[in-house]
């Protein structure tokens, strides 16, 4: 299957997972509470171990010491994510704590959830090196930039060590620890981790639909800022950084997987974010509504664009 194909897939996916959410909210099977513990047990075991052991059953020592370029490169990126968010806010014309929760939302994407499955996918060999490396950056800009971005203006925050030490970092160091120490991880227990690691994406798209439906859908269906993010953000940054990237002198495939990153929706984490800072987390939680739906559109959009108009 060509890499459109799997994106299409893959999106199908979570389209069946995110109803499946809005069911059983509907049906009164998961209310709040039930939410609640489903995003707990996603962020503090399901991603971790999904992380941990696609990493190292995906990753060679000898690679991974050849691929600093990947770091170099997420940096530059982020660095035009953090431009990109202040002209859309500053074009839309937010202001307080609306325009710093936006910039969040229009920086971060659904790496954890939506990238990982769909890089391992189109490149079982080198995908998850690629969003491991890109982890590291992505965390580091969240805990630091990220918590600034979401915490009400006037209230003490910033950058806070300790916040950097949550269990997907340290999925991410340990993974780096046995692949750097050639520590194997023995048959039963990687195929266990593996079959944790499974339910992340799954029960993270349910709990999703389970959270859109129960929230106001028509307070920010129609909010002409958000669908900023998916035109700009969504359909035309992803174009502009592969074409872009096509100077740069490297493989195909990091190229279309910096490329399909850069088009995935809002993360889920900016809402936790917000909310837990007393910041604008309902305002949040709309922008990754929007982000979300559009892409289920845009990420095949650009997916196709790459593929047939703009390979070089």
């Amino acid at each position: 299957m060509d890499t459109f194909g799997i994106v299409v897939e893959q999106i199908g996916l979570f389209v069946v997972y995110i109803l499946a959410g809005v069911a059983l909210v509907k049906t009164k099977v998961f209310c709040a509470e039930t939410l609640e513990v489903l995003a707990k047990y996603v962020l503090k075991l399901g991603l971790p171990v999904l992380i941990f052991i696609n990493t190292v059953n995906g990753v060679q020592r000898e690679t991974l010491f050849s691929s600093a370029e990947v770091i170099a490169l997420t940096a530059v990126l982020y660095a035009f994510f953090f431009l990109e968010s202040l002209f859309l806010a500053k074009v839309f014309r937010l202001k307080g704590n609306t325009a710093l929760v936006y910039r969040a939302i229009s920086m971060f994407g659904n790496i954890g959830f939506m990238g990982i499955p769909i890089i391992s996918s189109i490149y079982p060999q080198s995908g998850m090196l690629y969003i491991s490396l890109v982890t590291i950056v992505d965390q580091s800009v969240l805990w630091t930039l990220g918590v600034k971005l979401t915490t009400p203006e006037g209230a003490e925050g910033g950058f806070k060590l300790k916040k950097m030490i949550n269990p997907a970092t340290t999925a991410i160091a340990l993974a780096l620890v046995f692949i750097i120490a050639r520590i194997p991880v023995p048959g039963v227990i990687n195929t266990g981790l593996q079959k944790i690691g499974g339910t992340a994406t799954p029960l993270a798209m349910i709990y999703l639909g389970g959270v859109f439906a129960c929230m106001d859908i028509r307070r920010y269906a129609f909010r002409p800022e958000l669908y900023g993010i998916v035109l700009v953000k969504m359909l035309v940054a992803p174009i502009l950084v592969y074409l872009v990237l096509g100077f740069v002198p490297i493989s195909a495939d990091l190229r279309m997987t910096i490329a399909l990153l850069t088009a995935l929706p809002a993360m889920a984490s900016a809402v936790m974010m917000a909310k837990a800072s007393g910041s604008e987390g309902d305002y949040a939680m709309g922008g990754i509504f929007v982000t979300t739906i559009g892409s289920i559109v845009t990420l095949p959009i650009v997916c196709w664009l790459l593929q047939h108009f703009f390979t070089v």
